[in-house]
């Protein structure tokens, strides 16, 4: 037994208006499983629950907000926010998160991939100005700079302490979530992020499936372009990451990062050490091949080749 692998329809969403063209293109690419992601149209579902009922592929995952709510046309996985101190918004990530699950069950897909909110700041945000440094700056060594360093500390000192009220709220919203798709059989998958406020802190993955207590309903799922892009800030190292968060895996986002710092791009053209990702790989997970509408055909199938040849390295 080996991982399914994937191709997620945030390559080609945006270019189709019909559901069932969307599907036979992936298809077309060899890939058995897609993803359907979070930019999936409500007008491309009709043809999109023929193509599932015809055969044409299989979708091993939904990526939330999945369709996307009514009178929204581009992705937005962030539209609400489970960690929102507007009571009104945390009801609408509930029900859309719901629709999303109801949406999995219909296309026969047994894992939701889901966005988890972010810390606010009402005035000036202090994640921001590292941010914006490290843009300025990717294709340096951070780690030897004394000043970037002391920057991100005060900047994550600030965002702990601001923290507490919204990760409450998180878990409170994904608690309310569980006791509805866990009776379903689905799993939901837990994020890892790029952004500084983002949540979880990649320290606290662990922490917030242990406290969901449904080991079974719930999990972590590993996107290698944003742990990358953390690893450059210096906000973690890739490999311990994996190694912590490993026994919780359920699922990957692969892509690379290519020199200056952009992801969603080829595997195997970039800084990514995929050799190193694949260690962790289980038969059970899911490999979703997640990339940038910019990329070729051509570039897709190099980079489904390359997960395929690491595949039977690992499994024979």
């Amino acid at each position: 037994m080996k991982p399914i692998v994937a191709l997620s329809s945030c390559w080609c969403s945006q270019r189709h208006q019909q559901g069932y063209e969307m599907m036979q293109e992936m298809a077309a690419l060899g890939f058995e499983y897609v993803e359907l992601s979070h930019g999936i149209k409500i007008t491309l579902v009709p043809g999109i629950l023929k193509a599932v009922e015809e055969g044409v592929i299989k979708v091993a995952s939904c990526h939330n907000f999945c369709p996307l709510p009514p009178g929204v046309s581009h992705a937005a996985p962030n539209l609400y926010l489970p960690s929102s101190a507007d009571a009104r918004e945390r009801d609408q990530w509930l029900r859309q998160s719901k629709r999303t699950v109801d949406f999995a069950g219909q296309v026969g897909a047994k894992k939701i991939v889901l966005h988890l909110g972010s810390v606010e700041f009402f005035w000036l945000n202090p994640t921001r100005k590292a941010e914006a440094y490290y843009d300025e700056h990717t294709a340096d060594d951070l780690s030897a700079d004394t000043g970037y360093q002391k920057m991100v500390a005060k900047a994550l000192a600030k965002l702990k302490g601001r923290m507490p009220p919204y990760w409450a709220k998180t878990k409170a919203s994904l608690t309310e979530l569980l006791a509805y798709s866990a009776p379903k059989g689905l799993q939901l998958g837990f994020e890892n992020r790029e952004k500084f406020d983002e949540l979880p802190l990649d320290a606290d993955h662990p922490e917030l499936i242990a406290a969901m207590a449904q080991p079974g309903a719930c999990g972590y799922w590993h996107d290698t372009g944003h742990a990358q892009i953390k690893h450059d800030m210096g906000l973690l190292n890739h490999r311990e990451h994996l190694e912590k968060n490993a026994p919780n895996a359920i699922g990957f986002h692969l892509h690379d990062v290519s020199a200056d710092g952009r992801d969603h791009q080829p595997i195997g053209t970039g800084k990514i050490d995929f050799e190193m990702v694949s260690q962790f790989w289980r038969p059970e997970h899911t490999l979703v091949l997640e990339f940038s509408p910019r990329l070729t055909p051509e570039e897709v199938l190099s980079s489904k080749q390359r997960v395929e040849e690491l595949l039977a390295k690992r499994f024979g």
